[in-house]
């Protein structure tokens, strides 16, 4: 029903050094539960809203959508369409953050359609709206009259030196080793997201128990808001259980416990599946009311589903016994295949028990880094993890329609995993793309992401700080007792009471995933758990380096090449030159490709078979050398004027040869030395305050010297050639005085020249 406050009701808390207000009663007032939350001024709008259960359901039908409006920030959605199309990743993660912690707190049996629903409003580029998000969503179900078990608070926490951060800002987060999300209600961790450089299991812990701090305040702020509001969560009652069909499916209890470690999955979920059907004939004998006979089986078939989970639960607790009979901290068998695909740059076939992940590993330049807008500025990726989850690998039929929210999840976490260990794009100038395949799938499916991409990165001869492994780990407990598993089975997640995922390499954890159905945990209990799991990672780990101990010591021969070379920010534009025709020529004729990179004043060539690597960084070089007085270049006429020509020293570069600079002699017409497209000689003689290039070409061809040689003959007494060299001074022909040009009327001629010269060009 729509939310009663009739007058805005606001509360306020300073937490992590701000003040975090939520308010409700102003805007949205026909849902069931609206609320806006500030903290600094990034401003987010939750709803929650609730409608008639769809009949025929066996689930329970919540939406969460999280959308961020680039007004929020001041800007316009890039593309060629002015709005906000299809989630970005960050949307999707986002609303699965808020997904994972509010689901568990709704009543078993309950199927009313639900819909929470988040827009960011305003956003100050220093406070993450996703957390402001979980913190609206959970006081807009508080508040909403649902039957909900809330509220859950949500804090993020940063280690900045040796101090944790509460809700760091994004500079702080720039400089923390940890960036941990956690949702927790005011007893207990109910979900927990992070990314770490090497974190310890001792670390990781205070930061955990640091952020449930931070939630309870979230949390007792929420119930302040919903005391002032007046709202109470509605009763639920759960549909009565039939007992006595109850009963007669718990009656098949000891056949199940007979099948239930039968080996393999599917040859278990055959046989458990075949023992189903015989139950399903038994209780439904003697019906003859087509809707009677489906409303015994659908609550029969639930009924099964709580004996399975019972089944399991009961050998792990009473029996230590696992469903493929292995003890708690047994990992399963691993086998692992590197550099299996001839033509990747790198991969490896990682299988551990029935999970299987086939892992490619492609390099590529600073062109094929992925750029991703949102509210902040752009940045560019430059690695990344793609998760694929084909329904052949559970055996299983549906459409692929791109990746669906558990893929891009799943990738997320195997990259957040793998990241630390990168080497730093200034160190390896490589775009990296990982693809994780799944073949196979009975549990742990993203910690395979993490080893096969671990080893597709090694294979590929990527120098990696560090290998890292992960492990997806179990609990179940029934209050007195309890049981720590690892490497968890799909069955085992399902029926277990915890389940989280750690991944990391011998020296700390780099990611960390949590969901907890519990009402508390002790530290000494999560401490026990990470530690067992850091026993099976540094397991996983020596499996790892046994198939392949190191980095390959050579890049793939299909991996493409890349050279760096330093250039001035003044030079970019010779380089790329006039709507980039002289960096698309480059490219065209050396077979390559050449990205500017102006805040690290590089320009990063790559290429692969076929190309000209080296001619190319001896053009961009070139291009962007500084020309210096004294150089010599072989350029290229490109066009002819009566006062000279201009040659092209470099690709896009010209400077101009004087008429009077082409030849010793006297030159009448241009034409008559250089012709278009002829390849000269040049040396640099000036260039201007303007860059203004004059080159000369006589210098090359000794002219010079020459007329050194003939100035000094001048000095020197003269026989008789005077007259005659006079004569000839504008000439230079034959004669007795022709052949004594070397004094005064050679001297003349020369000088007689360059007046024409100038006359002429001006």
């Amino acid at each position: 029903m729509p939310n009663p406050v009739d007058t805005p009701v606001a509360v306020s808390a300073e937490i992590g050094g701000r003040t975090l207000t939520i308010e409700t009663g102003r805007i949205a007032r026909q849902a069931d539960g609206a609320v806006t939350v500030t903290y600094g001024e990034t401003v987010i709008l939750a709803t929650a809203t609730a409608g008639p259960p769809r009949p025929g359901l066996d689930f329970f039908p919540l939406t969460v959508d999280y959308r961020e409006s680039t007004t929020a920030a001041g800007k316009f959605p890039g593309g060629f369409f002015k709005r906000e199309g299809r989630p970005s990743t960050k949307e999707i993660l986002t609303a699965r953050l808020i997904d994972r912690p509010i689901r568990p707190l709704f009543p078993k049996g309950y199927k009313d359609d639900v819909a929470v629903n988040v827009l960011v409003w305003s956003f100050d580029d220093e406070n993450d709206p996703d957390l402001l998000a979980m913190i609206g969503a959970s006081a807009a179900c508080a508040i909403s009259g649902m039957p909900w078990n809330g509220p859950i608070g949500a804090a993020r926490i940063g280690k900045v030196g040796d101090e944790f951060v509460v809700n760091p800002t994004f500079e702080q987060r720039d400089q923390s080793r940890l960036d941990l999300v956690v949702a927790a209600t005011s007893q207990a961790v109910t979900m927990v997201e992070a990314g770490a450089n090497e974190l310890s299991e001792d670390e990781m812990i205070d930061a955990l128990f640091a952020g449930q701090e931070a939630c309870k305040k979230v949390c007792a702020l929420i119930e302040e808001l919903r005391e002032k509001v007046g709202a109470r969560p509605a009763e639920f009652e759960p549909p009565a259980e039939d007992e006595a069909l109850k009963e007669r499916v718990f009656a098949w209890g000891d056949r199940v416990r007979e099948l239930h470690t039968t080996p393999g999955k599917h040859n278990r979920r055959a046989v458990l599946r075949d023992l189903r059907e015989e139950m399903l004939a038994e209780v439904t004998a003697g019906l003859e009311d087509p809707a009677e006979v489906d409303e015994v089986t659908g609550k029969a078939k639930a009924f099964w589903e709580a004996l399975g989970k019972k089944v399991v639960r009961e050998a792990i607790l009473h029996d230590r016994q696992r469903a493929d009979g292995r003890g708690p901290k047994d990992i399963r068998p691993i086998d692992i295949e590197v550099g299996i695909l001839p033509r990747t740059h790198g991969s490896a076939l990682f299988t551990r028990g029935e999970t299987q992940a086939m892992v490619s590993m492609t390099l590529g330049s600073v062109m094929d880094d992925q750029r991703v807008e949102g509210l902040r500025e752009p940045y560019r990726q430059k690695f990344m993890l793609h998760y694929n989850f084909p329904s052949y690998s559970v055996g299983e039929t549906w459409p692929n329609r791109g990746p669906k929210r558990r893929e891009i999840g799943h990738g997320s976490l195997a990259e957040r995993a793998l990241q630390p260990v990168v080497p730093a794009f200034e160190d390896f100038p490589y775009t990296i793309r990982i693809r994780s395949d799944i073949t196979e799938s009975n549990g742990s499916s993203s910690m395979a992401s993490v080893c096969g991409g671990t080893l597709a990165l090694m294979d590929g001869g990527v120098r990696i700080r560090r290998p890292v492994a992960g492990i997806a780990m179990g609990l179940v407990t029934d209050g007195e007792d309890y049981v720590i598993l690892s490497d968890i089975l799909g069955l085992e997640d399902a029926c277990g009471d915890m389940d989280f995922k750690v991944a990391g390499t011998q020296r700390g954890i780099t990611a960390l995933q949590m969901d907890v159905k519990l009402d508390g945990l002790s530290r000494e209990l999560m401490k026990e758990a990470l530690d067992q799991a850091r026993e099976g990672r540094i397991h996983i780990l020596r499996e790892m380096l046994s198939a392949l101990q190191k980095p390959r010591s050579e890049l793939s021969a299909y991996a493409p090449k890349i050279v760096q070379v330093p250039i001035d920010n003044e030079k970019i534009g010779a380089l790329i030159g006039p709507g980039g025709s002289v960096i698309r020529k480059l490219q065209e004729e050396t077979k390559t490709k050449i990205a500017v990179e102006e805040d690290r004043g590089l320009a990063v060539i790559s290429g692969g078979y076929g190309s000209d690597m080296e001619a190319a960084e001896q053009m961009v070089r070139a291009l962007t050398s500084v020309v210096e007085v004294g150089t010599r270049y072989t350029g290229r006429v490109v066009s002819i004027r009566d006062f000279g020509c201009f040659v092209e020293v470099l690709p896009g570069l010209e400077g101009l040869v004087h008429v009077s600079e082409l030849a010793s002699g006297y030159v009448e017409n241009v034409r008559d030395v250089v012709s278009e497209g002829d390849e000269i000689e040049v040396e640099v003689i000036n260039v201007d305050e303007q860059g203004r290039i004059k080159l000369s070409k006589k210098k090359v061809e000794g002219g010079d010297e020459e007329e050194s040689a003939e100035d000094a003959s001048e000095e020197r007494p003269r026989r008789g050639g005077r007259s005659g060299g006079g004569g000839r001074g504008r000439g230079g022909g034959g004669g007795g005085g022709g052949r004594g040009r070397g004094g005064g009327g050679r001297g003349r001629g020369r000088s007689g020249s360059r007046d024409r010269a100038r006359s002429r060009n001006d």
